[in-house]
This record gives C-alpha cells, structure tokens and sequence, in this order.
C-alpha cells in the first residue's frame, strides 16, 4: 500500500512541473500559511534535514518557493566522514536540488540553493521587498525525505517596511488566498506557541476557507520559549481551537544555533530529547517534533490524494481530450514523401475554400456573436447602407427655378412653346439619374472590403502550421476578388448609363404631364385660397382693433381697410417684385391676378369662384391653363379695362425679340453714359443669361412670371416621379449585379484558382514550411499528453 501510495506522489509531482501546465490540474499540496517570523523556513528545513532557505529581517519569502521532495535509493559508495565537518550545507552524494528555471544543473551544495533562490526572487520580484505570484520550483532529491509537495509562502505582515508598497498587507492576503481556497490544497497553520492562539493570523485564513477544519493542520513553533509555568499541552490537545486534523508541535533551532552552523542531525536529536523529557509533554512525547510532522504530512497527503482520485481522474479525462485536440489542430509533423505533400496541401486549400464559401452562406461553425460578418454583413450593405444612400438623395435638391428655367428655354430655342417641352424634361433628369452611380459604386466597394475581410479570417489553427500557405491561399483569393471587381465597377457604371440612355415616359408608374399639371394647379389654388382667407382673417382682425379704438381717426391702415370693402385694391402698396419689369404687361397692368382669371376662363375671382374651379378634374385644369376656357381672358377690372387679345398666355407674359431690343435701347438712352468696358460686361452673356428681353443692359436676375412658376413646378414633379422610379430599379437591380458578377463567380470559381495557382510540386517545400513555434508547441502537447496518460493508467489501478 506504502509503494502504491508512493508511486501517486511520484505521479502527482510529475504533474505538478510548470512546464506541464499545473494550473489546469488542481493536485494535491501541502500550503504553509503563517505570519512573519512564525518560524515556517526552519519547519520546512527541519523536515528537509537541510538549511537551504535565505533568512534575514523583514519580508524574505517574497514568491511562492513550490518544494518537491523526492524519495531516492542512498548511494551505497563509500561516503566522505569529514563533509558535514567542513561544510554543514554540503549534500551527501544521494542528495541533489534542482530548478526548474535551470534544469540542466544538480545543485550538491545547499548553500548555492539558497543563493540562487535570493538571486531569481530579486531577477522577477525586484530588490524593494514587494511580493510577485510567479513561483519558484525547486525539487529536493533524498533518501532521508518522504514524498511530499509544500508551497512556501510570504509571511502575512501588517506595516510596510522601507520602500515596500504601501498595500503590502493586502497583496500578501490575496496571494495566500489563492491557494489555500482551492479544495485540493492542505493547509499548514504555523503558529509561534509563545503568542496566544486567538491572535493566529494563519488560523484566522483557514478558518475563512476552512470554516469545519477539516483541511487544515496546526502547527505550533517555538514551542521552547514559552514562559515558565505554561505550556501549549491544551492546544496539542485539541481543547482550545478543535482541528480535525490536529495540532502538532515542533522545536526550531535557535538564532545562536543557525548562526554557528549547528548540524541539523543534533537540532532534530535536542528537539526530540526536549519533548521527551519535558514534564508537560511526555505523555505526547510520540505526537510531536518534526520526524512525527513529516510522517503525518505525508499520509495525510497520500490520503488526500485517494479521496481526491475520482476528481482527479475526472480532471484528467477532460485534459487528455482538450489536449489531443490541440496536438490535432497542430496536425502531423512527419510527411512521408511529395505525394503526402500534395495531398495535405489539397486538404487545406480544400478546408480554406469551404471556410471562405460558408462564411458568406452564414454556415461556418464560428459564428461571431459579437458583429455582423460574412454573408450577414453583405446583407446590411445591401439593405441599410445601400439602401440609406440612395433614399437619402433628393432628386431636385441641386436644381434651382432658374435653372429650370433655363432649361426650360434653352430646349425651345428662339420659337416660344405652346407646352412644356420634353426636351428640358430630358435635359435635365439624366444629371439627377448619375447622382445614383456614386452610393452604387461605393456600394460594390464595401461588398469587396467585406469579401477581403472574409478571406483574411479563413484561416483554422491547422493551417496556422504554415504561413507561407496560409500567405499564398490569402494571396490569390484577394487577386481573384480585385480581378471581379473591375466588370462589378463597370456593369454598375453600364446600369446608370442605360437609364440615361433612355427616358421611358411611358412607364405606367410615371405620373405624366396631365397627373402632374393636376398636382400642381391643385397646390396652387390651395395655397392661394390659403392666402386669402389669411387676407380676411386679417381684415377682420384689423376692422376690430379700429373699432375699439378711442380716438376714431383712421389710420393708413384704416384707409386700405376701407378699400378693401369698396373692392378697390391698391396695388401701389405692394413692395414691388424684383425684376419685376421683365415681366409681360399683361402682368404688370392686371396684376398676378390675370393668370388666374385666364385659367378660371375670364370670370371674376371671387372666392365661391375659386372654390368653385378647384373642383375640376385634370384635364380640364390643364386645358384651361393653356388655352382658356372660352378662347379669351378678361381682366378683373371689369369692361373699362383694357382687354387682352385672343392668345397664348405666354404670348402675353414674353415680350417678343423687337420688343426687348426696343426696351433694351430705351433704357441705354435714358440712362447715364457709361464707359465701354462697363457696356461691355453688361452686354456678356454672364451679365444676360437668359436672353436679350429680361436683362439686356442690366444686371439683375428676373422675376418668374405665374407661367414660368407653374412650368417650373410641373418640370420639377415630373423629375420627382421618373427619378423614384429609377431608384427603385436600381435598389434591385445593384445588390443582384453585384452578387452575381463578384460574390457567386468568386464562390465559384475560388476553389480551380487555389489549385491552378499553388497545386505546383516546385512549390511544396516552400508552402509546407512549418512555423519553429508551431512545433515546440506540438512537442509540449505532445509530452503533456503522454504524461497525462500515465497519470490516468496509475489512477486506473488504483481505481
């Protein structure tokens, strides 16, 4: 049972190496918690049988000093009798320390132990007395050891010393915490026997973590300075602070002692003959001192381990398939020959290509919880940021009354039109349909950054072997991308190009001349009946305020009121309109009035009146604005007024080509003269942009005449409905011609271009060239699987 019990330590302390990940595998261990000072070094030298451990003042452990003792066969050769004379730290032949920080050196003498754990706690902890988690391992070869595995660490102190950091106590506790939590860990509380024990620092910890007490082991030092007359035989006992696993005392060599170099061999015989003869003691004579320690240390740690077998076996099962899946994803290191070779590179441009194919079908086993990516990020371009874009542009944002205006008559040349010309129509929703070409190019862009990233994330951990393979397969794939992506570029161009190419009025969406002049005329008289009613709220408003005035003189205001009731409405009041004097004398001598009356056939425009033609359909709205419902317009003024000839209403509103000239030469007459360089720059076409009548000789924009206005307004919705209707077509049409020229011939096609461009036996060498990190980590996996192995095999038997 003893061999058996051995042969687990052994396997539990081949585990526990830092190079086998020990952290993944909660074992066994023995924690030794105490305060500075406590006397925990001298316990774990008085068990070693060696002084090995730095001393000094102040905080000495200041990392965890992980300790392996080791049980070996004594060397039978013939030993010096003079060593332990000449140098007390000096090892027998059986004995040897090692670190695992310097594997390739046996330290033989224990002095240079000490000195090399001072050395690396300063190399990582630093010279200023702080405290750092990385532990020290250090294995103790022996024939006088029992296999056991201790953990050394920093005693608990209260008040920073020199240049320590201030929350030295609270750094300390969090690290003596960390391991004595976890369940697997035995506990050893030291205690000096001259303190009292309600004060213990250590019993106080494993209380927290241990509240039953059923892992944890009292341990009392300093059992020899107590003060006369009292002893600790009630502690030992088990009356004063109940320990399942009990209390055990023990007697450290003095300071006098370490100091003159006195043999361990007669520290250990004085502690035994100390409670051997000790009145209080020697009936427990046999239940104390360091021999007993390290004898109950180790069954109680070989007894831990056999109740912990079944979690340990559990935690091992679970390890070796992690383990091997890793050293699976690292894949085979031997290649036995070329053939090998070109089928292992198959393999993964296989592996690559359906990684890059499933991405964007949203099938990959490693699906992104955190953003939108692969197929799912093409989707959003193509519904939200496509989409946004093109919704975003407003068809007549950039076109001003004027220039439509412009168009309007530079599509009519020197003749006036009796309609709406469709060649201004034309001229001017082919510009608004390019607005479309910029959010569709931009649209296969983003479609191709998104493919790029996709490529870039194809990569699995096998394929990470080799980098220049996993370089190449990226290479070519973004070469096939940036090939697709230029007939992408060019078919979109080619779309917006067609819907300019031709205008399809004919669209049974379009909202046509007739549905279009309805909408306007409509919005007109809405806004004008509007503004009368507005007028006579006004009026009335101000008819009040008069009358409950106190002085009862009539203000301007008064006046126009009065006139508003005689029906003789004052136009000279009005602020006139600028460049208003392009405007036809229909116009000027009637008022705005006149185009009104023309489309409601010469009648009155009365309110009732007004109301009274809103009601008309389209067709008649459109009719009448053009030709008059009775072939002829009258004035408001009634019969006195000068009537208007039987014509178009532009011909009333646009002077003709004489006249403007005539206009144009009246006023150079009556106006001051001027030097040649001033006429000139009137007379450019800059200064007279839209023809010799409305500004020849001046600088001032027109005015819109009620014509030009309702002409630009209708211009304006029809642009409006073709161009919904062009962005409607090519929303479906971008995403379709995308999807099939870049994203489905790429998916097609990636899988013969992996293989035309890097299934070439000149490049095997080159492309299975293995990463030198890669492979080291193989071979640990490799040896932690192993190791595992024989773990689970010993627990098998036990089992």
């Amino acid at each position: 049972m003893a061999t058996l019990g051995d042969e687990l330590l052994r396997i539990v302390n081949q585990l526990r190496g830092p190079c086998l990940c020990s952290d993944s595998l909660d074992l066994p261990q023995l924690v030794v918690v105490g305060s500075q000072s406590a006397g925990k070094s001298s316990v774990l030298e008085n068990i070693v049988g060696r002084d090995f451990l730095p001393r000094g003042s102040g905080i000495v452990t200041r990392r965890p000093l992980v300790l392996q003792l080791i049980n070996v066969e004594e060397d039978t050769s013939e030993p010096d009798p003079h060593a332990a004379y000449r140098n007390p730290t000096q090892a027998r032949r059986s004995e040897w320390a090692e670190f695992h920080h310097i594997p390739s050196r046996k330290f033989t003498d224990f002095g240079d132990v000490k000195r090399e754990i001072e050395s690396e706690t300063s190399r990582v902890a630093g010279s200023n007395k702080g405290i750092n988690r990385q532990p020290i391992n250090l294995k103790i070869y022996s024939p006088h050891v029992l296999n056991l595995t201790l953990v050394d660490l920093p005693g608990l102190t209260k008040v920073p010393i020199g240049d320590q950091p201030a929350d030295i106590e609270k750094q300390t506790r969090t690290l003596i915490s960390e391991y004595i939590a976890k369940p697997n860990s035995i506990i050893l509380a030291v205690s000096p026997a001259n303190v009292d024990i309600v004060n213990s620092e250590a019993l106080k910890l494993a209380r927290h973590v241990d509240p039953l007490g059923r892992r944890t082991i009292g341990i009392l030092t300093k059992v020899d300075l107590m003060d006369h007359g009292t002893n600790a035989l009630d502690i030992l006992s088990g009356r004063v602070y109940p320990l399942k696993l009990g209390f055990i005392g023990v007697v450290n060599r003095s300071q006098q002692d370490i100091q003159g170099n006195r043999p361990m061999e007669e520290a250990l015989q004085a502690e035994a003959e100390f409670f051997r003869h000790h009145p209080a003691y020697r009936n427990i004579a046999t239940r104390c001192g360091t021999q007993f320690l390290a004898k109950t240390l180790n069954q109680t740690l070989m007894v831990h381990i056999r109740e912990r077998l079944p979690d340990i076996k559990a935690r091992l099962n679970t390890l070796m398939g992690q383990t091997q899946q890793e050293l699976a994803s690292y894949g085979d290191m031997h290649f036995s020959g070329k053939e090998h070779r070109g089928s292992m590179i198959l393999q993964l441009m296989t592996r690559f290509a359906t990684s890059f194919i499933s991405s964007i079908d949203g099938t990959s086993t490693e699906i992104s919880t955190k953003e939108l990516s692969g197929g799912a990020r093409i989707y959003y371009i193509f519904n939200s940021v496509f989409g946004s874009a093109l919704e975003s542009i407003d068809p007549t944002s950039n076109l001003s009354a004027l220039d439509i205006r412009t168009a309007i008559r530079n599509s009519t040349g020197p003749r006036p039109s009796l309609f709406v010309p469709e060649m201004a129509f034309d001229l001017l929703v082919k510009p608004q349909i390019k607005l479309l070409e910029l959010p569709s190019q931009r649209c296969v862009e983003l479609v191709y950054e998104e493919l790029i990233k996709i490529c870039h994330t194809c990569g699995s951990t096998e394929l990470s072997r080799f980098p220049r393979l996993q370089a190449k397969l990226i290479e070519v794939v973004s070469d096939l991308l940036r090939e697709r992506l230029g007939p992408a570029s060019s078919y979109v161009e080619s779309l917006i190009s067609i819907q300019r190419a031709y205008i399809n009025t004919n669209h049974p969406n379009f909202l046509g001349a007739a549905a279009a002049m309805s909408h306007v005329v409509g919005a007109k008289q809405e806004r004008e009946r509007k503004r009368l009613v507005q007028e006579e709220r006004d009026r009335r408003e101000k008819k009040r305020l008069k009358e409950l005035g106190a002085n009862g003189t009539e203000t301007p205001e008064d006046e126009e009121d009065a006139a508003h009731e005689r029906g003789e409405v004052s136009y000279s009041r009005k602020p006139a309109v600028k460049g208003s004097r392009s405007g036809s004398p229909a116009v000027r001598e009637n008022g705005t009035g006149s185009i009104v009356a023309a489309m409601n056939g010469g009648r009155s425009n009365s309110p009732g009146r007004f109301n009274s033609q809103a009601s008309g359909t389209a067709r008649e709205s459109f009719l009448t604005y053009f030709f008059g419902k009775d072939g002829q317009s009258q004035p408001p003024g009634g019969a006195g007024a000068p009537s208007s000839l039987p014509r178009h209403v532009s011909q009333g509103a646009e002077p003709t080509f004489s006249q403007s000239v005539r206009r144009g030469e009246d006023k150079l007459a009556h106006r001051p003269a001027r030097s040649s360089s001033v006429i000139r720059e009137e007379e450019s076409p800059q200064a007279a942009p839209f023809g010799f009548g409305s500004s020849f000789g001046e600088n001032v924009e027109p005015a819109l005449t009620d014509r030009e206005a309702m002409e630009t307004e209708l211009i304006r919705a029809l642009i409006s409905s073709y161009f919904n209707i062009v962005r409607e077509s090519i929303a479906d049409q971008i995403p379709k011609a995308v999807m099939h020229l870049l994203v489905n011939h790429c998916k097609d096609v990636v899988q013969n271009r992996l293989v035309s461009e890097l299934y070439k036996e000149a490049l095997f060498e080159e492309l299975l060239y293995e990463d030198d990190n890669v492979k080291r980590e193989r071979e640990k996996c490799e040896k932690l699987l192993q190791t595992y192995r024989e773990a689970a095999k010993i627990i098998g038997e036990v089992l």
